[in-house]
């Protein structure tokens, strides 16, 4: 009896130890999926502003209050179907940096029929103050909470249009090497408060993140780098600080 006694506290402390090692080797598979996740959002971003004459305007860009990422977007089955993806968004802050990223997800809308079911990446470019509050409110339905519209393709399509004064938020996808606007009315755009307590190590609020209160952690680099070098580091307008020598042309 005495020996039982004696192992009890022993067997405690071993299987301690190892629920603490599954939730270290847990904690570790989640970092390594958002800063995965995190890297591919800044690769996606890359690769559409690299075409000039298919990438988002230089005008939507430069003007842009916030700009989300959501890489390899999935249909999935919720009931009778929709349309699931986790990405990151990031807004200028009334200084004209960039904030720290921050996890969001998007679900539903008809718009999946249109895609065939595939894995898209999807961009989404808020125009305005509005806009930008909603995003800050960290739940919030395009085409009832926010007005959005697909948006304009090409570098220097936006110049005559009058894309601000229809829409809060543009939309954009990419489906088999194809960028085009895509009418994404009906989605929920939430804050993804598991992947922020994975980032930040706590909960954060999407306002306290969004507004440029939280520091940015080192594995959102890349992906603030690829967001300032296409929409640059303050409000500014017309050419882009850092934008590649390549892509702009000749008469400019």
């Amino acid at each position: 009896m005495t020996r039982n006694n004696c192992l009890l506290p022993r067997c405690l402390a071993v299987l301690g130890a190892g629920l603490l090692l599954t939730t270290s080797l847990a904690w570790s598979a989640d970092k390594s999926e958002i800063e995965k996740r995190i890297d591919n959002a800044a690769k996606v971003l890359e690769e559409i502003m690299a075409t000039p004459d298919k990438a988002i305007p230089d005008k939507v860009m430069n003007e842009a209050k916030c700009v989300a990422v959501i890489p390899s977007m999935v249909k999935v089955a919720i009931g009778f179907g929709g349309n699931h993806g986790k990405g990151v968004a990031t807004c200028r802050t009334e200084n004209g940096k960039w904030s720290a990223p921050a996890p969001i997800t998007i679900t539903g809308g008809s718009w999946g029929l249109q895609l065939g079911g595939q894995a898209v990446d999807l961009v989404m470019i808020v125009t305005n103050d509005q806009g930008m509050q909603h995003l800050l409110s960290s739940k919030f339905k395009l085409g009832a909470d926010a007005s959005a519209a697909a948006g304009p393709v090409g570098r220097d399509a936006a110049a005559d249009t009058d894309w601000k004064m229809k829409a809060e938020v543009l939309t954009y996808s990419r489906a088999r090497g194809l960028f085009a606007g895509i009418d994404l009315n009906g989605s929920a755009i939430t804050q993804d408060k598991d992947e922020t307590r994975v980032l930040y190590g706590k909960f954060v609020p999407f306002e306290e993140i969004l507004s440029g209160k939280v520091e940015p952690p080192s594995m959102t680099e890349s992906f603030l780098a690829a967001v300032k070098k296409y929409a640059g580091e303050a409000k500014q307008h017309g050419q882009l600080e850092t934008a590649p020598a390549n892509d702009q042309p000749a008469s400019r």
